[in-house]
């Protein structure tokens, strides 16, 4: 029986935590799609409506939003593709293990804490 520390165990992904976390970022990859379809099919719809439009605040909302949405897509995507290539829950920069709690509140987060916070720092 081994013995971790709290610290070890909060790091540990467990094959559960894993397949949960998949599942968790293909509905994100789903939704983000789906959202994009939705952004593409207004944009043509309204395509006459907006030649007309007045208020262009209204288009540059929509355009900041698929342009997030597209963002998370290629976030999820990559967290997908570190699942499969197994480098998935290891920090971009310390190469360190990113939280296991972290990842179960953001399941595409690329950094740790500790290197997510500097990089916020140096914004």
């Amino acid at each position: 029986m081994t013995h971790q520390t709290i610290g070890e165990r909060d790091s540990v992904l467990t094959s559960e935590d894993l397949a949960a976390l998949r599942e968790n970022l293909h509905e994100q990859q789903l939704f983000r799609q789906e959202q994009l379809r939705q952004f593409a099919t207004y944009s043509s719809s309204r395509a006459d409506d907006r030649r007309r439009q007045s208020d262009a605040a209204q288009i540059e909302v929509g355009i900041k939003l698929a342009a997030s949405a597209r963002m998370v897509l290629a976030d999820v995507e990559a967290a997908l593709a570190r699942m499969d290539s197994g480098d998935y829950g290891v920090c971009h920069l310390c190469r360190r293990a990113v939280e296991r709690h972290r990842l179960l509140i953001v399941p595409q987060a690329r950094y740790c804490g500790r290197c997510q916070q500097v990089r916020e720092a140096g914004r």
